[in-house]
């Protein structure tokens, strides 16, 4: 199947993209949407003294002009200071296949991906009834191959590489780093400390205590944590209290079996407990700002810098 191209994201970078799925004899409309979202907790910036919220204006260097969205496009620095405007036509236009496709350059085995170099994932969905059979040729085909496909597709104006897979009967592409982008393991130093047949044991039965709790079972404490700060603060306006501080090893002298010991002690007894997540304050919702100039009702799409 080499050849077999996959158009996705485009150089606009959007969170939501129509291209064609296809190949040399077939082409199938997709929708490129994205299959991860962020439960961060957002903050805003507030001054210090009072409180009062903090906003960044983009204003022209050169008279101190604010400017809508619509009055600015990127533009390419040169040795000279000379600035070259790229509009998002000319990224649209790029003279490069994959600008508008996802294009499957190869099939590899699976383990010779690294997950280091995993990144960002989308679904594609198929966008037409014409589509159905092509999409789900592809997934069956996927699926019973013994390598994994590699995909190369332009976002964010960069040409990336990307990993086909299925999931759920719905196609997915992984974006992948570079190979250049992953810095070398020579650079972290690794401590030279020999370690005993009983402290590898002791590991192991750690692990095996761990062991069971699958990813769905996980809850992100620290944002549990930061909840209770905030819900604290607007109730009371005292934080709660600290939590206990974890020395590191090369704090004291470690008797290394012992902590092992004490640590499969630990998972045994907290693996049970309940996790409680407090609900935190309504926000109050900004009313809708006016553009001073140019305001529209919906506006362009800004590339990512």
């Amino acid at each position: 199947m080499p050849g077999l191209s996959l158009p996705g994201p485009g150089g606009r970078g959007a969170s939501a993209a129509h291209r064609p799925l296809s190949s040399e004899k077939v082409t199938i409309p997709i929708k490129v949407v994205p299959a991860t979202e962020s439960q961060d907790i957002s903050f805003r910036q507030i001054h210090t003294a009072d409180g009062g919220r903090i906003r960044y204006r983009k204003v022209r260097e050169l008279d101190g002009q604010e400017l809508s969205q619509d009055d600015i496009v990127r533009g390419y620095e040169t040795a000279t200071g000379t600035l070259i405007p790229v509009t998002d036509q000319d990224l649209d236009n790029l003279p490069l296949p994959t600008a508008k496709a996802i294009e499957i350059v190869s099939f590899v085995p699976a383990a010779s991906i690294d997950p280091i170099q995993i990144g960002a994932s989308y679904y594609l969905a198929a966008t037409e009834g014409v589509a159905a059979k092509p999409y789900e040729l592809l997934p069956r085909a996927l699926e019973r191959s013994s390598k994994v496909a590699v995909a190369k597709f332009a976002m964010r104006d960069r040409e990336r590489l990307g990993l086909p897979r299925v999931k759920e009967n719905v196609i997915m592409l992984h974006a992948l780093r570079w190979p250049d982008e992953i810095r070398s393991t020579s650079q972290v130093p690794v401590p030279d400390t020999a370690v005993s047949e009983q402290e590898v044991d002791a590991a192991v039965r750690l692990a095996e205590t761990l062991a069971g709790t699958g990813l769905e079972e996980m809850r992100d404490g620290y944002q549990a944590a930061l909840e209770e700060v905030i819900a604290a603060k607007a109730g009371s306006g005292i934080p709660p209290a600290p939590g206990e501080e974890i020395l590191p090893a090369s704090a004291g002298v470690v008797d290394l079996m012992a902590v092992l010991e004490k640590s499969v002690q630990d998972a045994k007894a907290t693996r049970s407990e309940p996790v409680t997540v407090q609900g935190l304050p309504a926000r109050k919702t900004a009313p809708k700002r006016t553009a001073a100039k140019k305001s529209t009702a919906k506006g362009k799409p800004s590339r990512s810098a």
